[in-house]
């Protein structure tokens, strides 16, 4: 399988003595928040290879989906447009959609956050309804169609290709020095989670994984991750995954959304501790390792190993809400 080199490797793991009195584990972080610049985070590992196989594939245009704020999308969106590609996204709204046949109108989008940043880079973009997002494998297909030579990456670039981003990064964390008891991450479309369990079983660098459910429920995220596990083991010759748990209980009020309770904590780790989390996805996550350890499904003094999967332009376009 094809790789391109788009993110800036190996990201640092360090040491938080703050949080992790705060926490009452012994907490390291895996900065994927430094994997680039404005395209920085998790998503960028699994672009390596997406991207590649759209290159492979003779592809000129690339469309994929996320929220009006998507991290994924605004990766997508730089990095095909660093490599030549148009990109074409379907962002999801709560009012009418743009329709198939033309673009949002520039006027009725944001200028701050992930937004800024897809427009900056000339991505063409169609707004869709909640309805269409739930179809939006079958609404991707039907706009890469009418394009003609797109290639689709699947909401978050969760697939069985992509999540062999995340076994990468998990042979880069046990190079990185010992073993971990628990990995914790923030989960949104389950590729990461998918690649974190099979890198951890591949390279022995956890014992575990909890996965931090953003949106949906448990249910849901076992059986997508068990599909990309299938799907990555048709693929890459890998054992099976490492133990995963993914905890539904700190995803707050709806997707994007948090809780009075978790925008406190997202603002006690960035005074306290100078660790800026977004409010889609690692301050969720790291409110729910906080909440896990307090009900002992993490033992106290714990070697943990947070992957922070980025959104800073997330954080900076919810600033009304979080100062």
């Amino acid at each position: 399988m094809k790789r391109l080199r788009l993110a800036h490797l190996p990201t640092p793991i360090v040491h938080d003595a703050r949080l992790s009195t705060v926490l009452g584990v012994d907490l390291w972080i895996k900065r994927d928040d430094a994997t680039g610049g404005a395209e920085a985070g998790n998503k960028v590992r699994k672009l390596e290879y997406l991207l590649a196989d759209a290159l492979v594939r003779g592809a000129k245009h690339v469309v994929t989906c996320g929220g009006l704020q998507s991290n994924h999308a605004r990766a997508t969106a730089i990095l095909a447009c660093r490599l030549g590609l148009d990109c074409t996204l379907l962002l999801r709204v709560d009012g009418p959609a743009s329709g198939p046949e033309h673009e949002a109108d520039i006027r009725s989008l944001p200028t701050t956050g992930n937004v800024l940043l897809d427009r900056l880079v000339g991505a063409r973009i169609r707004t869709i309804t909640p309805d269409q997002y739930a179809d939006r494998d079958e609404t991707m297909a039907s706009v890469a169609d009418e394009i003609g030579s797109a290639y689709v990456i699947p909401e978050g670039g969760s697939n069985g290709l992509g999540a062999l981003g995340y076994v990468e990064a998990m042979r880069e964390v046990r190079e990185q020095g010992d073993a971990f008891d628990v990995v914790v991450h923030a989960c949104g479309s389950g590729g990461t989670a998918a690649g974190i369990a099979l890198g951890c079983a591949a390279h022995g660098a956890a014992e575990r994984v909890l996965a931090i459910a953003v949106c949906d429920d448990a249910a849901y995220f076992e059986r997508t991750i068990a599909r990309i596990v299938s799907e990555a083991l048709s693929l890459a010759k890998l054992p099976s995954p490492a133990p995963l748990v993914v905890d539904d209980r700190s995803k707050g009020p709806r997707y994007g959304v948090m809780s009075d309770e978790q925008r406190a904590f997202l603002r006690r780790c960035a005074r306290e501790a100078g660790v800026l989390l977004d409010p889609v996805y690692t301050g969720k996550a790291m409110f729910g390792l906080r909440a896990a350890v307090e009900r002992g499904d993490v033992p106290r003094g714990a070697r943990v190993l947070f992957v922070h999967t980025g959104g800073l332009p997330g954080l900076l376009a919810q600033g009304d809400v979080l100062t």
